[in-house]
This record gives C-alpha cells, sequence and structure tokens, in this order.
C-alpha cells in the first residue's frame, strides 16, 4: 500500500516539525536534525546516523556555508541542484511522507526556506561485508565471490557480468512499514514482457507490514501453495549463476538485506543444476549431472525400497538375499528409520547452532554414539544405518537446500506409505508423487518441464551438460522474445 500524500506546507518551520514529529526525531538517538542557516536562508537537514557518509555531507555543508544571498536569487531549487550542491545523486520531492520514508532508507532530506521542494541528497551508506563464495554453491574452479545484503552491491555484482544496454533495474518498495527495497532484473529484449508485467503486479499488490525474512516471506505471497514443500523459485548467491539466468531469459528479484537472489521461474529440474557441471568439460560435466540425478533419487527411493524389500524377502532373488538386515535390533524396522530420520534432522540442527569451533567434535560425537553405539545397544541395525547415510549423502548433494527439505518429506512419506500397503503403496506413492509434480505449475509454466510436457531440445539440454557452441536455443518455456543465443 502506498503512503497517503502530503503536500509541503507554505511554512518552512511546519515542514521542519511535521517530518520532526512523523520520524520522532526527539525520541530516537540515531535520528539527527540539524538546523542550520546558509545565504540568510533557514535551512534543516534530517538524516539517520550511521547511514549518511559524514566526508560527503561535510564537505557539503562547507559549499553552502559560503553561499551569499544574492548567488540564489532567482530561481533558488535549480540553483542549489545545478550548481551550489556539487554531488551526482539529487533528487527533488514534493511530498512530505515520501520525504520522511526516503530518510529512514538512508537518504539525507533538506529543506530550505522559500523552496515549495525538498532536497534529496543520497549519500547514504551501508554496513556491508565483502564478498565471498557461498557456502552452499562452491565450485572448485570459479569466481570467488557472492552476494551480500545490500541490494546496491547486488545490482552492481550483476551488471558487472551483464554489461548489456537492455539490462533493467526496476525499483519497487515492499510493506508498509519496512519499504523494503526490491529490484526486479531483466533482459528487457529477451525476457517475456508479459511475465515480467505479470510478476510486477503481484509484488506491487503484496499487502504487508514488512519483509523480515525478505526474499523467504516475498516466495509465500509469489508461489501461492502455502502446504506444497517443494520450491518454486530459485535462489542463488552467486552472480555467474544469476546471470546465465538473464540470459536464458528468467527474472530476477533482488532484496534488500538478503544475499539470495530470486530466479524465476523455476523448473523441478532446474533445482537440480550446478555451476560446477559449467565449470568443467562437456563430458565431465554431463558425468557429474547424471551422479547427481542418482544421488537425489536414490535418496527418495532407497530407503521405501529396502524396508519393502526387508519386509518383504520373498521379492528378492537368491542372489540378492544379502541386502536384509542380518540382525534386525531390538525395535521394528519402521520405528528404526523414522528415529534415524529424525535423528539426522536433529543433528542437522544441532550443527547449524553449534559454533563452528564445536562442529567437529558435535560430528564426532554424533558417529560415535549415534552411530556405533546405537547399533551394538540394539537400538538400530547396520544396514539401516548404512541406508540412512546413503540417503543422508543424497539430499546433500541436492544443490538447492529447499529442494533437499521437499524430498526428504516426500522420503518419509513414501516410507509410511510403503509400511502400510507394501508393494502396492510403493508403486501407487511414487506414481502420485510423479502425477503431483507434473501438474504443478510454477508462473503458469509446467514444472516438471520439459518432461510433461515434452520438449525434445529442452530433454537434452535436461539430461545432459550440452556443449556451449552447441546450446543455441534459450530455453521454449520462458518464451524469450530472441529465441537464439
Amino acid at each position: 500500500m502506498e503512503t497517503e500524500k502530503q503536500p509541503l506546507f507554505d511554512s518552512f518551520s511546519k515542514n521542519v516539525e511535521y517530518i520532526n514529529n512523523h520520524l520522532g526525531v526527539d525520541e530516537s538517538f540515531d535520528l539527527v536534525r540539524l538546523d542550520l542557516e546558509y545565504a540568510g536562508r533557514d535551512m534543516a537537514i534530517f538524516l539517520v546516523d550511521g547511514f549518511a557518509k559524514d566526508d560527503i555531507m561535510h564537505l557539503l555543508m562547507k559549499f553552502l556555508a559560503k553561499l551569499k544571498p544574492e548567488q540564489l536569487e532567482p530561481d533558488t531549487l535549480n540553483k542549489l541542484l545545478k550548481t551550489y550542491i556539487p554531488y551526482m545523486e539529487l533528487d527533488q520531492i514534493d511530498d512530505l511522507n515520501k520525504a520522511a520514508d526516503s530518510v529512514l532508507a538512508g537518504t539525507t532530506a533538506l529543506i530550505v526556506d522559500g523552496i515549495d521542494k525538498i532536497i534529496l541528497i543520497d549519500a547514504r551508506t551501508y554496513t556491508v561485508r565483502s564478498p565471498e563464495e557461498p557456502d552452499l554453491e562452491r565450485v572448485v574452479r570459479g569466481s570467488r565471490d557472492g552476494y551480500v545484503e545490500t541490494i546496491v552491491f547486488n545490482t552492481s555484482l550483476t551488471r558487472r557480468r551483464v554489461r548489456d544496454r537492455s539490462l533493467r533495474m526496476e525499483y519497487l518498495q515492499i510493506g508498509r512499514r519496512s519499504k523494503t527495497d526490491v529490484a526486479v532484473c531483466y533482459l528487457a529484449d529477451i525476457a517475456d514482457q508479459k511475465r515480467v508485467d505479470h510478476l510486477k503486479h503481484i509484488l506491487k499488490k503484496i499487502d504487508t507490514d514488512g519483509l523480515p525474512m525478505a526474499e523467504k516471506t516475498i516466495e509465500e505471497f509469489l508461489s501461492g501453495r502455502h502446504w506444497n514443500p517443494y520450491p518454486s523459485i530459485r535462489y542463488t548467491e552467486r552472480p555467474d549463476t544469476a546471470a546465465a539466468h538473464l540470459y536464458e531469459g528468467h527474472v530476477l528479484i533482488i532484496i534488500d538485506g538478503s544475499p539470495s537472489v530470486m530466479i524465476t521461474p523455476s523448473t523441478f529440474w532446474q533445482h537440480l543444476q550446478h555451476a560446477e557441471e559449467y565449470r568443467q568439460k562437456p563430458l565431465v560435466g554431463a558425468y557429474l549431472r547424471m551422479v547427481r540425478y542418482l544421488a537425489v533419487f536414490l535418496s527418495i527411493f532407497l530407503l521405501p525400497l529396502y524396508y519393502l524389500l526387508s519386509v518383504q524377502p520373498e521379492l528378492l532373488p537368491a542372489a540378492l538375499e544379502f541386502i536384509g538386515p542380518n540382525e534386525k535390533g531390538n525395535i521394528p524396522l519402521l520405528i528404526q528409520f523414522l528415529l534415524a530420520e529424525i535423528g539426522m534432522d536433529v543433528l542437522r540442527m544441532a550443527a547449524i547452532h553449534s559454533p563452528s569451533s564445536l562442529a567437529t567434535a558435535l560430528g564426532l560425537v554424533a558417529a560415535i554414539l549415534i552411530g556405533q553405539i546405537s547399533v551394538e545397544v540394539g537400538w538400530f541395525s547396520n544396514e539401516v544405518i548404512l541406508y540412512i547415510a546413503v540417503a543422508a549423502i543424497g539430499t546433500y548433494a541436492t544443490p538447492s537446500y529447499e529442494m533437499s527439505l521437499a524430498n526428504h518429506i516426500v522420503r518419509i512419506v513414501l516410507l509410511l506409505i510403503t509400511a502400510a500397503f507394501g508393494v502396492i503403496g510403493y508403486v501407487v506413492g511414487i506414481t502420485l508423487w510423479i502425477i503431483y509434480l507434473a501438474r504443478m505449475e510454477t508462473f503458469r509454466i509446467p514444472y516438471f518441464w520439459p518432461f510433461l510436457p515434452f520438449s525434445s531440445s529442452g530433454f537434452k539440454e535436461v539430461l545432459l551438460r550440452t556443449p556451449v557452441p552447441l546450446h543455441r536455443k534459450r530455453p521454449d518455456f520462458l518464451h524469450p522474445q530472441d529465441p537464439d543465443r
């Protein structure tokens, strides 16, 4: 929702007092109001301590202090903007409420007696960490810079890799109270303009107090499927990955305060791709992709299949009888699997919340106590530990953290269905899972593309890591304006 407009008053003192009360300057130590007099005119500066660049503001005040009254006559506003305030990022506004919101965003507001506009000086600076390689998207060779929490830094990292005149960074503010800065990023002569307009329309309709979880809050408004575990938006903290998707015709959403950039739309198979595949030769990249697919599908289907073969050993051929558990332990097999799944999640959460200096010790404790001793006392069988470990490795091999959590939930549900209905439950569960994904849509795009609906060119690109010189078509489902590269 947009803030109601409040035009400037005819009185300088009323304008100053309105912003002073609107911001609560007297009640917050970090909100600064400077009452000044330059060239025989009363002036007031509003800023947030820590957001404004002190050296620039000090320099501008030195310029204003040297002005004579006659230098501002006539047309004071234009002379200040074009001559006597030597700074690049200047703006003017005739709305007191928007001026106050700009101050809270870090801009400095200058009110001058006798002028019917407020001058905005964008000399803000934010505390920011240096770009570093993202933890979830590491590569053996390649750039080590990643997005940070400041939107201006993130847009510049993107432009560094996309020096295209058609690159657009459209600015929005979301949140009645937070006024969070958001940038919609796309290539104007490639991206489908209807999809861009639709996305901006949804973003502008978001009505909430703020975005406390940044991109995750926006995702809940964009996806619409609140109880669906599968992600409809891909996240990346790598500028090179974001640039590659821009060239394909995707639309990015960059949110201030978050190092994760949202890629829209994204299909199931795009969540399983990784930059490392394109940092190696095509054959090696294709092999890595096949291994990743194998690991992901094993993480979903292996545990229920092993349970099925353990409780119905007649399904196993004689050559594979060794697969079944030799010692079933004191606890039913299904309970063992559920306890192991919960234990893995508890261990993961404990590792996240543990200081890095204790993480190694935590891993050793988990491996020795939970693994070895639990088997010795009869809580778990050796095979349960083995297959849970294989499933966990496959889960962590998924590049998308959101996708790995969704697959984890599917694995547990499939395990319960298999335990309840046997072979029929296992087959029907997998069939329903495929149908569920095939019926899903992300921004009106089939989630299972290019398998359903089938696209031969897209199928080849998903299945294999094709050489870049032969990759001459942008994905069909994006409806790019320029389909050829």
